[in-house]
């Protein structure tokens, strides 16, 4: 399955149209953002009353993920028999501010994740996503997760460590 980049501009497009609750876009997570995890963004967006974003499905993204010990980071389209495992929601574009605080992403500065657009196939359907990444070059030594599955993993991890 081939990924396709989004030009960034759509993604400040999205950030534009922050302003009305009623604009949407979509998102991949595959990490820490994800249902039940610590920055679970169903909880961000309630806690900023915004409404809740809507769950379109589970798919994966060509892509290696990494272990940056309380998180992950997804190096995209790094090996081709890579996928990483993460859920596809609809959020309210007045989330994306939310987001990009969570990720630590600012106009201007560099940081440890970029907020791109990707094309990703669920269902028989194709979605532009935000996705939050990491460069190969962030990575360095870091464990690579078996499986780019984070919450499986930590579960595990947390599991072996009891």
């Amino acid at each position: 399955m081939m990924t396709a980049s989004r030009d960034l501009h759509d993604v400040n497009d999205a950030n534009d149209a922050a302003h009305s609750q009623d604009e949407a876009v979509h998102v991949f997570v595959y990490g820490t953002l994800r249902a039940g995890e610590i920055n679970d963004m169903i909880c961000a967006a309630q806690r900023h009353g915004i409404a809740a974003p809507v769950y379109v499905g589970t798919s994966t993204l060509g892509g290696q993920l990494y272990d940056f010990g309380h998180y992950p980071g997804m190096v995209l389209g790094v090996g081709a028999a890579g996928r990483v495992s993460g859920d596809i929601y609809r959020i309210p574009a007045a989330l994306i501010p939310v987001l990009d605080e969570i990720e630590a992403v600012y106009p201007g500065e560099a940081g440890l994740f970029v907020r791109e657009m990707h094309d990703v196939s669920c269902d028989g359907a194709s979605y532009a996503c935000i996705v939050y990444s990491v460069s190969a070059s962030a990575v360095g030594q870091l464990p690579q997760i078996p499986g780019g599955d984070w919450v499986a993993y930590r579960r595990a991890r947390e599991a072996n460590a009891a």
